[in-house]
């Protein structure tokens, strides 16, 4: 790993841990275990530190979803038709599995730069950018399924997926979904925005 993705990771950790407020180059230091001075010698503005944390989300979450798939190496990522709808589900199904668990600390990061990004329109581009990967994947998912107008149902489909997520984590409603219900709720999820069917109909 290099010092720049350790002074990220650092970043990220202390962002889910102690909020916007709490992001100084002083406490990545701390974090990370490196010496005073080590997160400004490698980043210098506030800015260029979170736009260096925003890229490693993204690099991260990319180690999740192998290339082409957008998914966990194994899975796979069957395009939503009909039969394949159960397993596209189950397939999506464990990507949040994984992100409200094992990388719930990057999800907490995520929110405090996204709240960020309402004030700061470069940060607002860099998010933006680094979330452009997964909407691509599952466009090209829906194109290939016949679904209408693919890149629109994708954006949909990946924004619940966000609000599932943000409820689950900070949500007001303590409901702590199974892995099935958490398959259940994205299956209607992808029925309800592509229009697919248990007869492959669309």
């Amino acid at each position: 790993m290099s010092r720049r993705a350790e002074i990220a990771d650092a970043a990220i950790s202390t962002l889910a841990r102690d909020g916007m407020r709490g992001l100084t180059h002083r406490a990545v230091d701390r974090a990370a275990g490196l010496p005073e001075g080590s997160a400004s010698y490698y980043f210098r503005t506030r800015q260029a530190l979170l736009q260096a944390t925003v890229e490693r989300l993204a690099e991260l979450d990319s180690t999740d979803m192998p290339p082409g798939t957008g998914m966990p190496p194994g899975t796979g990522l069957p395009a939503p038709s009909g039969q394949d709808l159960d397993a596209f589900a189950a397939a999506a199904a464990r990507i949040v599995e994984s992100w409200l668990t094992s990388g719930r600390e990057r999800q907490l990061a995520r929110y405090e730069l996204a709240l960020e990004a309402t004030r700061r329109p470069e940060l607002r581009q860099a998010l933006v950018a680094s979330g452009a990967t997964i909407r691509a994947m599952v466009a090209s998912q829906f194109a290939a399924a016949g679904v209408r107008q693919p890149g629109q149902r994708a954006a949909d489909f990946v924004a619940f997926l966000d609000g599932l997520l943000f409820d689950q984590i900070a949500g007001a409603e303590a409901r702590e979904l199974t892995s099935a219900d958490l398959r259940a709720a994205i299956r209607a999820l992808l029925a309800a925005v592509t229009g697919c069917r248990d007869d492959g109909a669309t």
